[in-house]
């Protein structure tokens, strides 16, 4: 039992289809919602099939600097999950660039589970997604436990198909380019990071965070504080 509980997340990679991928890539500059369906057939009934249905949301992928690199967020996934991504994230140097295992949300999820076999039920929901003709849906075929690491194998098969246009687009912005040291796409970054904490307070302490994980804390430690500082006093 113990050799299956620490090698769970692979069970799981190892029986995992992506049946239909999404055929625009992520956003470069802005938040992408990719709609997904996972059918798998349940580990305790025979001719049982259950269909997940949600979206996951993801902001638009960060230039990180290397002491950045750190454990990636992830908001409504399991522990073995994590694991996973953790695997990734030492052992896929070529993405180091940027930070794509950002925040997940799970979004209008919803399930359902049918009597018919495996194949049966993967063709209908396969015809159902492509007759809606939605560039950023997906059919993944996978299990039933634990499934959220079929969803973070599409996501990272989503990314590896979007990584060139997205760093791309971002060269071709200039972003990154130097300045003081520090990437622009970092920097605007941050700036924008500071205009949405002087328009939220509950904001400054991920923006504090941000600052320290990049190194940059010391430098715009006088903004900083200038910002948290109670309204009213001098």
């Amino acid at each position: 039992m113990k050799g299956r509980n620490t090698f769970d997340f692979w069970y799981a990679v190892n029986n995992t289809e992506i049946v239909v991928m999404p055929t625009r890539h992520l956003e470069t500059f802005g938040t992408t919602v990719l709609h997904y369906h996972l059918v798998s057939e349940l580990m305790d009934a025979v001719g049982q099939v259950r269909i997940r249905e949600g979206r996951m949301l993801a902001s638009q992928p960060q230039i990180i600097t290397p002491q950045a690199y750190s454990k990636t967020l992830l908001e409504g996934f399991g522990e073995e999950a994590t694991r996973y991504v953790d695997w990734l994230k030492s052992h896929e140097k070529d993405i180091r660039i940027l930070q794509y295992g950002y925040r997940l949300r799970q979004e209008s999820f919803t399930e359902e589970i049918v009597t018919d076999d495996k194949k049966t039920v993967l063709e209908r929901v396969q015809n159902l997604v492509r007759k809606k003709g939605d560039p950023l849906s997906a059919v993944v075929a996978g299990v039933d436990d634990p499934w959220d690491v079929c969803l973070i194998k599409l996501f990272w098969e989503v990314v590896q198909g979007s990584a060139h246009t997205n760093v791309q687009q971002l060269t071709q912005r200039h972003m990154f380019e130097e300045s003081g040291g520090v990437p622009k796409g970092i920097r605007a970054e941050i700036e924008r990071a500071f205009l949405e904490a002087s328009r939220n307070p509950t904001l400054a302490t991920a923006l504090g965070k941000r600052l320290q994980e990049y190194g940059l804390f010391e430098e715009y430690q006088d903004r900083f504080f200038a910002l948290i500082k109670p309204r009213g006093k001098s």
